[in-house]
């Protein structure tokens, strides 16, 4: 099961997320980045980190 959390690329953020599938996942890093983060849309770079920082 895919999971991230924000402090994994530096964020100082106590945000995690688990998810049955990467995509699932994915948007629902999209929609906390976008909320809480005011990221729209999420920068490449941090698109990179998230990618890299997903544990499976």
């Amino acid at each position: 099961m895919p999971s991230f959390k924000c402090k994994d690329i530096g964020m100082k953020c106590g945000f995690t997320a688990k998810a049955k599938t990467q995509d699932e996942l994915l948007k629902m890093i999209g929609d906390h980045a976008r909320s809480v983060h005011s990221l729209n849309p999420v920068p490449q770079e941090t698109m990179d980190k998230i990618m890299k920082a997903i544990k499976k």
